[in-house]
C-alpha cells in the first residue's frame, strides 16, 4: 500500500510552480529517546560518515503534503535544524521504553531497509499508547555536524508551505517552509546545523524493534569515534523481532 495519499498542493498548481519556489525545511531539535541532544549529533556524524554523507533524522511528525511532488523534481532541500527553547519534557529524557526502526517508504510507496550504518530511535509510546509511527528527514552534509549558534533563524520570515499558507506555530517542531520576508530582528533561533533534504526528502519509518535496558545504556553512553565500532554497535542492535502491537501484547510489555 502507497503510504503517500498526497493531492496537488493547489488546484492547477504544476511542477514548474513548485521548482520554482524558495523551500527550506525547519526542525526543531532537543533530547529524544533519553538522548542528549550532543550524543545525537556525535552519532549522526559516524552515521553520516559511514554512509557516504546521507543521514536519517527522526522526527515526530509526518510528511508535508507536498513532500512528494517536491522530491520528485528536486535533488534537494536545505534543512535548518535549531535548538528548541523549551527544556526537555520527562516524556523525552526518561521514556519508557525505545524502539529502534529498520526500515522506512520511500516516495514510490516501496519499503525499504535503512542504510547499514542508520540508527534511528524513539520513544515507545505515546500518550499512553504504543508508538506505532514514527518519521525521519533523510539528510544529506559533506562536511561534519558540529552543533553550535550559527546565524539567526527566523521563523516570522516563513510560512507553512500549504494551501493556506499559515503562520509557524508554536507547536509545529518540523516544517516545510516557503520564505515570504527577509526581517533580521532576532526571535530566539538559530541555524544550529544545516544540511540538505535528498532522497525522498521527508519518511515514514516502519519494522520497529524495542530495545532492552541494556541496550539503551549502551547506546546512550557510546562515545566512540570509530566507525568500526559505531557500525557493531547498530548492527547488534537492530536485531531482533519487530514490535507486536496487538493489544495483548501492549498489555503485557507496557510498563508506566
Amino acid at each position: 500500500m502507497n503510504y503517500y495519499q498526497d493531492e496537488e498542493l493547489k488546484e492547477g498548481a504544476n511542477q514548474s510552480s513548485i521548482a520554482e519556489q524558495t523551500l527550506i525545511c525547519w526542525t526543531r531539535m532537543q533530547t529524544e529517546a533519553g538522548q542528549p541532544l550532543a550524543k545525537i549529533v556525535h552519532r549522526k556524524n559516524l552515521e553520516r560518515q559511514g554512509n557516504g554523507g546521507l543521514f536519517f533524522w527522526g522526527v515526530g511528525n509526518p510528511p508535508a503534503q507536498a513532500t512528494r511532488s517536491i522530491a520528485a523534481i528536486r535533488d534537494s532541500i536545505k534543512v535548518v535544524f535549531s535548538k528548541m527553547k523549551s527544556k526537555p519534557k520527562k516524556v523525552d529524557t526518561q521514556p519508557s521504553q525505545t524502539f529502534v526502526w529498520r526500515t522506512y517508504i520511500d516516495t514510490s510507496g516501496a519499503e525499504r531497509h535503512l542504510p547499514d550504518n542508520t540508527l534511528v530511535t524513539s520513544r515507545g509510546s505515546q500518550r499512553g499508547k504504543p508508538k506505532k509511527v514514527h518519521y525521519a528527514l533523510m539528510c544529506h552534509s559533506e562536511s561534519s555536524l558540529e552543533l553550535g549558534a550559527g546565524k539567526p533563524f527566523v521563523p516570522s520570515n516563513y510560512r507553512n508551505f500549504t494551501p493556506t499558507a499559515g503562520q509557524v506555530g508554536n507547536s509545529q517542531v518540523t516544517a516545510l517552509l516557503q520564505q515570504v520576508a527577509d526581517k533580521t530582528e532576532p526571535e530566539g533561533y538559530y541555524e544550529d546545523i544545516t544540511a540538505n533534504l535528498t532522497g525522498s526528502f521527508w519518511v515514514k519509518l516502519s519494522d520497529p524493534r524495542r530495545l532492552d535496558q541494556d541496550e539503551i545504556d549502551e547506546c546512550n553512553q557510546f562515545d566512540s569515534n570509530h566507525l568500526s565500532d559505531w557500525s557493531e554497535l547498530v548492527t547488534r542492535l537492530r536485531q531482533g523481532p519487530t514490535v507486536d502491537f496487538s493489544e495483548t501484547s501492549a498489555q503485557k510489555t507496557l510498563v508506566f
